[in-house]
């Protein structure tokens, strides 16, 4: 059975890539959500046994795909591209990170009633809303978090992002303009010169390609070399902290290559770093059983339900402070709660294609401090 599992987790990517692309639809769903759907119902039909030896599988799986993940989704990130989005996205990424953390704090003041467990989910939920599922993980893995924890918060942020996805591009426009200027077509806000190599859509065409194979391994390569030098900087550390240090000195590692061009320009390794995120996400929700939904706490849906409302809330208010334009809110604020793949849907219902660069590009910027702002918003939630 344990071999069934492992096929399963690591196989399934393939199922969900082509039903993306035999149905387009689904992909604007979002391939990180049917794979949650997916693991969900193997885990709730019974058809993966709730044993603890099945349930080790699963956790293993899921805790080696993260280290080998974070380098592949960072090594396509340009740094140097984040400097030239126009001034009104890079004002509206800050605010967008800091109302995220304010309304983290707020329902953790809120509704805590066990300061470690809702610190760790604040901290996670920090890390999804300014990055994406890649730091949901992360961050689970460096705090230890439970696996029922972390799927409960998985779940119902989920839930409660396709709401918001739905509301904005629905009303997200129309709303927002009571409050906001309209945007401005003008050089800075072109879109033009923020380009995303490696981060088409998420389709995979071409990522198992035979022409990609040598370039996909050298980037494993390289990822395992990455590994090793921050399993070696853990090591030297206190045991009970390796699993941090660990996470953030990859991540480190991997930005730091990035900055080479050669690195930055290597094929697919961002499909690949998110396929591995698709094997990690299908392992953790098979675990969810019925025992498993009849646990839920109602302190930790507010909690959520507190921290995606307000972080929009908040980055609204901030941003008709500072008079950022509607689009420019829209864009940054839907690429950090629900990841860069939505910014092109936003921005056909707002009919503005010109936000799509500088959109995805603040969600790259996400993927690449999320981990950390939300590794250490948990730690500053324990001092409250």
């Amino acid at each position: 059975m344990t071999y069934i599992i492992i096929a399963v987790c690591l196989f399934s990517p393939l199922l969900i890539l082509w039903l993306t692309w035999r149905f387009p639809f689904l992909n604007k769903v979002g391939t990180i959500i049917i794979a949650y759907v997916i693991g969900c119902v193997l885990g709730l039909t019974g058809l993966i046994p709730d044993t603890p030896e099945i349930h080790k599988v699963q956790t293993d799986i899921a805790t080696y795909t993260i280290p080998f993940a974070i380098p592949l989704l960072l090594f396509s990130a340009d740094i140097k591209s984040w400097t030239q989005l126009a001034p009104s996205f890079i004002k509206s990424t800050l605010l967008g990170i800091l109302g995220c953390c304010l309304a983290v704090t707020i329902g953790f003041l809120v509704c805590s009633d066990d300061n470690e467990t809702f610190a760790a989910i604040g901290g996670m939920l920090t890390g999804l809303y300014t990055g994406g599922n890649a730091n949901l993980a992360s961050i689970k893995v460096a705090l230890g978090v439970d696996d029922t924890v972390y799927i409960i918060t998985s779940a119902y942020s989920t839930l409660l992002s396709a709401v918001y996805l739905i509301f904005v591009i629905v009303i997200g426009k129309r709303a927002l303009r009571l409050l906001l200027p309209d945007f401005k077509y003008d050089k800075d806000n072109s879109g033009g010169s923020v380009t995303v190599k490696n981060y088409d859509n998420e389709l995979f065409y071409g990522l198992f390609h035979k022409k990609n194979l040598p370039t996909l391994g050298k980037s494993l390569l390289l990822t395992i070399v990455i590994i090793g030098v921050g399993a070696g900087i853990a090591m030297l550390c206190p045991k009970d902290m390796f699993q941090t240090i660990f996470i953030l000195s990859i991540s480190t590692l991997a930005i730091i290559a990035s900055t080479n061009k050669k690195v930055r320009n290597m094929e697919r390794t961002f499909e690949a770093g998110t396929y591995l995120i698709l094997v990690f996400s299908i392992a953790v929700a098979s675990q969810v059983n019925t025992n498993t939904i009849g646990n839920i706490d109602s302190r930790i849906f507010l909690f959520i339900t507190i921290a995606t409302l307000g972080s929009l809330l908040l980055h609204v208010l901030l941003s008709a402070l500072l008079r950022i334009d509607t689009d420019t809110t829209l864009a940054s604020s839907i690429s950090l709660i629900c990841s860069p793949p939505f910014v092109p849907v936003v921005a056909g219902a707002v009919k503005n294609k010109a936000i799509i660069g500088p959109g995805i590009a603040v969600g790259l910027f996400g993927y690449a401090v999320g981990t950390y702002v939300g590794f250490f918003l948990a730690k500053f939630l324990l001092l409250l």
